[in-house]
């Protein structure tokens, strides 16, 4: 309790304070000057003192204690630094033998030391004088009505700050000093803060740390009531929702209703007997249910049971459809859906007639490699189609977080399986295709790695126990036929790499495009123009007009929306009445123009007339094969050599290799000596911005650079690959079939290949190798006799062939020997 005086003490206040007092130590308390406070007396050596004071006028330090948890001090460092005199106004022992005294403070004093501890405390002591003026001055008035207001403020939000304290204030303002320790007097401070008020000895300081504490406390008190206006809410919708759900059972009751979570939990239960799931998820879904019993229904975590449940007993766990084990019959509809990729084809087959006499075979994992628009992806739906199994398809393109592969843990909010799980879910049975489209366009990030985690999932060996996050129990995927996609094989990591069976697909030729459209496309995009079926018709000539003209892609996607085009414009007519709809419309070439506008692609042998220093070279990409433009040219210098295009490191030691070349068999080639020390070359790759690596363009580098020291033009008609050494050796390169392929398309004459690259000319459709004339060579020499206008290397010495003559004779021994034993 504590009540604070006005003038009326001032007599006893204005008394001189002896150098030495009794000391009386607090612990829960903190007595002002002016104020008067009660408590209560438990320490013997404390009520020792009380008992020995002779009246209850006599004068004692009161000071309050730095450790409240200490039974007593042992010296003045165990007290704050400044306490009060106080005058003992009322004493009386309780049965307890306790005390209970009143005592009024002072004024401040400091304590110096202990003169005693026995049988009670005695204090040195000094005088505390304040420091400031009492009086009123602006800036202390300002300081005052602040106080005032922040105080009005915390009265009206804390219910424990009775409203009569304010007036109180008001009448008791008489100097910052005296109205800051009125403050803290009637706060609910921490005895540790009332204490640092009572040392403060500054009037203008003391004022502004009472301030500081007072918004403190306001900013303590809005945030209590916040948390209990929540609390109250939730506490009434908890209420609401159960009074709600008592009569809803009392409803269903009524009408004779069961369900409820008795039903509920009996239905899964149910639910669990027919799905019948192996041993582990059974004992983990019995688990969950009973857990879900214990669990009321207005609780979160109800749902999170409920839905991991759920996905226990909805997965696939037995269920399978059958397969289609006729093989003609599948081969059948593989050849309608599909024109060629006849390799793909072929694993399928031999995939079911090893199932038919096994009974019993872990899915392949096949990889699809090849450019965009080659059928990859609708291949996937066609195999399933033929084999009868369902189909589900997954795009991992940009897919960063290994999550969605192994799933969510089910501590986290909104957490779900992975995508795998998602699928066999759907799919309803446990030997589905599932086709893991784009492949080599997985990334890595702060979530993790998901080409690491299919790794797993793709490996026969251990998906048999494949287990979801979130499932958190084993499931079988190793009847599951996986297919993937893919454009390039580069991109993906090797250990992925080496779980999958790879399959190419090459772009399509002139007359696969032609044979596709007839069969697919063109009726596809009449019917979805609205025109009526046989209405249409494309000629021969138009077809390849459009694929020559208007496309250039190893795939069918552009070529299908010219077609689209070409059939939206003629739906037009027929809706403006300008053609019937039962006129039967024939596109000519000629008409392409009208349909289609100016041709876009002109023949590379048309656009390009024999130059010096210029040379088609053959690239492959992940939108398959394409010609390669490679130009250079000299200026006056001082034999230095520049390279642009945004080439790759491979690249750029192709053009030094072929340089040395060129040098160091610059007598042969006529070429001056001087030529290389007094002009700069400069060779160019266009299309700048695509980025381009490899070592195959070495020969064609090497004729441009021959081309441009000796003056004499190159073929326009020809294009080459292959990788060249400092000895003019000729290497095997990669991606054969579709640089010839795209040599095909640009309308090229002859195309010149490494001789080490003969076994890959049985993967070149015959069309193309009718309509292309294939050199192989095994020496640069040869390419540039063949690509350079009257260039004559007679005198250019060839390395040895003793080797290719020796197994020439080797294998003639064996025919004659396969001969007479015939």
């Amino acid at each position: 309790m504590a009540v604070y005086t006005g003038n009326n003490s001032t007599k006893i206040l204005a008394q001189a304070v002896p150098n030495t007092l009794p000391l009386l130590p607090l612990v829960s308390v903190v007595v002002f000057p002016y104020q008067v406070a009660s408590f209560s007396v438990h320490r013997q050596r404390n009520i020792n003192l009380l008992n020995a004071l002779p009246t209850t006028d006599t004068m004692v330090c009161l000071a309050t204690q730095r450790d409240t948890q200490k039974e007593s001090i042992a010296g003045a460092e165990d007290l704050y630094t400044v306490g009060v005199s106080g005058r003992l106004i009322h004493k009386m022992n309780l049965p307890d033998g306790t005390m209970q005294v009143a005592v009024q403070g002072l004024t401040r004093v400091k304590i110096k030391r202990l003169t005693g501890l026995d049988p009670f405390a005695v204090a040195e002591v000094s005088p505390a004088h304040t420091v400031g003026s009492e009086d009123e001055t602006p800036s202390m008035q300002k300081l005052i009505v602040e106080a005032l207001e922040k105080f009005e403020t915390l009265v009206s939000l804390d219910p424990n700050y009775s409203n009569e304290l304010v007036n109180v204030l008001k009448m008791n303002i008489r100097g910052p000093g005296r109205f800051a320790d009125l403050l803290a007097t009637y706060m609910s401070l921490p005895v540790g803060v009332k204490a640092e008020i009572l040392c403060e000895l500054d009037c203008k300081k003391r004022l502004k740390l009472v301030i500081k504490r007072i918004e403190d406390e306001i900013a303590r008190t809005a945030v209590d009531r916040e948390v209990q206006m929540r609390t109250q809410v939730a506490i009434e919708k908890s209420q609401r929702e159960y009074f709600l759900r008592q009569q809803l059972k009392a409803i269903r009751n009524e009408l004779g209703d069961s369900e409820g979570t008795e039903a509920a939990i009996e239905k899964l239960k149910e639910r669990l007997a027919e799905a019948n799931p192996p041993e582990t998820a059974r004992k983990e879904a019995a688990a969950e249910i009973d857990r879900l019993n214990l669990i009321s229904e207005a609780s979160a975590e109800y749902n999170v049971v409920h839905t991991h449940i759920d996905w226990l007993l909805s997965l696939p766990w037995h269920s399978a459809s059958k397969d289609n084990l006729n093989l003609k019959r599948v081969r059948e509809v593989l050849d309608k859906d599909h024109f060629g990729l006849e390799k793909v084809k072929d694993r399928i087959i031999e995939f079911l007639a090893v199932l038919k006499l096994k009974k019993e075979l872990k899915g392949p994992i096949l990889c699809l490699v090849g450019p965009p628009g080659v059928g990859k992806t609708s291949l996937g739906r066609s195999v399933a189609h033929a084999m009868g199994r369902e189909f589900q398809r997954i795009s991992l393109g940009g897919l960063s977080d290994d999550a969605e592969i192994m799933g969510h843990r089910r501590t986290y909010v909104g957490a779900m399986p992975g995508r795998i799980i998602q699928a066999m879910k759907k799919a309803g049975n446990v030997n589905p295709i599932i086709m893991l489209d784009e492949v080599d366009k997985l990334s890595t990030s702060m979530h993790g790695d998901p080409a690491a985690a299919l790794l797993e999932v793709l490996d026969p060996e251990q998906n048999h126990m494949f287990v979801d996050r979130y499932l958190d129990t084993p499931y079988d995927l190793s009847k599951v036929l996986f297919i993937c996609t893919a454009n390039m094989l580069d991109t993906i990591p090797g250990p992925l790499r080496d779980r999958m069976e790879i399959i190419r697909l090459a772009g399509y030729t002139l007359e696969e495009k032609e044979a596709i459209a007839k069969r697919y496309i063109i009726p596809r995009q009449v019917e979805n123009a609205g025109l009526k079926k046989g209405k249409v018709s494309f000629l021969k000539s138009t077809i390849r007009e459009i694929v020559r003209g208007y496309t250039r892609e190893a795939g069918l996607r552009n070529f299908e929306r010219r077609i689209a085009g070409i059939c939206r414009k003629l739906a037009t007519k027929v809706a403006a009445d300008e053609v019937s709809v039962d006129e039967k419309t024939t596109i000519r070439a000629d008409d392409l123009l009208e349909y289609l506008g100016p041709r876009l692609w002109l023949p590379e042998a048309a656009i390009r007339k024999p130059e010096v220093g210029i040379v088609n070279g053959l690239a492959w990409t992940s939108m398959g094969g394409d010609t390669l433009l490679i130009e250079s040219t000299r200026y006056k210098g001082k034999g230095n050599v520049r390279v642009t295009g945004s080439l790759g490191d491979v690249m750029k030691e192709s053009v030094t290799t072929a340089l040395s070349w060129v040098r160091s068999n610059a007598e042969v080639l006529a070429i001056p000596r001087d030529d290389f020390e007094n002009f700069d070359v400069h060779v160019h790759f266009p299309e700048g911005a695509v980025p381009k690596d490899g070592p195959s363009a070495g020969v064609s580098i090497t004729t441009a650079l021959v081309s441009l020291f000796t003056g004499k033009k190159v073929r326009g008609d020809v294009a080459m690959t292959g990788e060249v050494t400092l000895r003019g050796k000729v290497l095997a390169v990669g991606g054969i079939k579709e640089k010839v392929l795209a040599a095909y398309r640009s309308g090229l004459k002859e195309v010149l290949l490494p001789q080490l690259n003969d076994k890959d000319l049985r993967e070149i459709p015959d069309e193309a190798k009718k309509a292309l004339k294939i050199t192989l060579t095994d020496d640069v020499t040869e390419n540039l006799t063949r690509a350079i206008i009257g260039l004559d290397l007679s005198t250019v010495p060839k390395p040895p062939k003793k080797g290719r003559q020796k197994r020439t004779a080797t294998k003639s021994k064996k025919r004659r020997k396969s001969t007479s034993d015939e």
